[in-house]
C-alpha cells in the first residue's frame, strides 16, 4: 500500500491531525504521544524516523533533530477505526523534552476492584522480566547518576560482556556446589546483566522469545556428527 493509499485509510480530525501513540520497540514502554499530518506521516514512511506537527508552534518537526534523542521507526499501524497511529520505535536517549525516558512518568493512584487485584497477574509467571526490561531501557536513556546500571551501560560493551562471563562462572560454581540458594541468586545476576547486554546491543526480550517459540518442537541436530 501506497503513502497516498495510507493517507486515505486514516480519519483526519478537523485540523487535519491523527493522534500517534509513540512506543518503544524493545521495551514496549509507551514513550510519548504527538499529533502527525499528512506531510509528516509521508516524511516519517520515507525517512524511517519520527516527524510530527507541533500544534502549538504550528510547524513540522523532526523528534531528535536538535537534541540527538532521535527514533527509528520500526513498525507503524493504524487503529481498527483508523483515528490514531501506532509507531514502535528504536529510542535513542530520553523520549521526553524533560530528559526522561517515557513522557508518561506521572503516576495517579487508582482506586477500586482492579487495583486490588494487584499490578501483576498471578498467572503472569515472567511479567518481572517485562518490567525490569522497562527498568533497563529508561537507565540506558536517562542515566540517571550513582545507579549500577548506568555504570555498566557509560562503561561500554566490553564491561557487560566481562560481567556476563563472570555471572556465569558464578551460576556454574554454585550449581557445582548444589547450592540452589546461591544458585538462584547468581542465575538472577546473570540474567540482569545478559538483559543489559541485550539493551546496549538493541536486541529486544522478545526476539529472544521468538527464537525459542521457533525451536520449539523442532528436531535438534546433532553437530558432532
Amino acid at each position: 500500500m501506497g503513502t497516498l493509499e495510507i493517507q486515505e485509510q486514516i480519519k483526519w480530525d478537523a485540523d487535519g491531525l491523527v493522534p500517534a501513540v509513540v512506543q518503544d520497540a524493545q521495551s514496549k514502554e509507551v514513550l510519548m504521544l504527538a499529533y502527525m499530518n499528512r506531510e509528516s506521516l509521508q516524511r516519517s514512511i520515507t525517512s524511517g524516523t519520527t516527524w510530527f506537527w507541533s500544534r502549538s508552534r504550528g510547524e513540522l518537526w523532526n523528534k531528535g533533530a536538535t537534541s540527538g534523542h532521535t527514533q527509528g521507526i520500526v513498525s507503524m499501524a493504524y487503529d481498527c477505526d483508523g483515528d490514531t497511529l501506532l509507531v514502535r520505535v528504536n529510542q535513542h536517549g530520553p523520549a521526553c523534552h524533560t530528559g526522561s525516558y517515557s513522557c508518561f512518568f506521572n503516576s495517579i493512584a487508582v482506586e477500586g476492584d482492579g487495583a486490588k487485584e494487584g499490578v501483576e497477574p498471578a498467572a503472569d509467571r515472567f511479567g518481572i522480566l517485562g518490567r525490569l526490561e522497562g527498568v533497563i531501557a529508561q537507565r540506558y536513556a536517562e542515566r540517571p547518576s550513582g545507579t549500577y546500571t548506568t555504570y555498566l551501560f557509560d562503561k561500554g560493551v566490553d564491561k557487560i560482556l566481562k560481567k556476563v562471563g563472570e555471572e556465569s562462572a558464578e551460576v556454574i560454581i554454585a550449581a557445582k556446589n548444589k547450592d540452589n540458594d546461591e544458585l538462584r541468586s547468581e542465575a538472577g545476576d546473570l540474567l540482569f546483566h545478559l538483559m543489559v547486554l541485550l539493551r546496549e546491543r538493541g536486541l529486544p526480550l522478545d526476539a529472544i522469545m521468538s527464537e525459542l517459540e521457533n525451536r520449539h518442537g523442532k528436531p535438534t541436530t546433532n553437530k558432532m556428527r
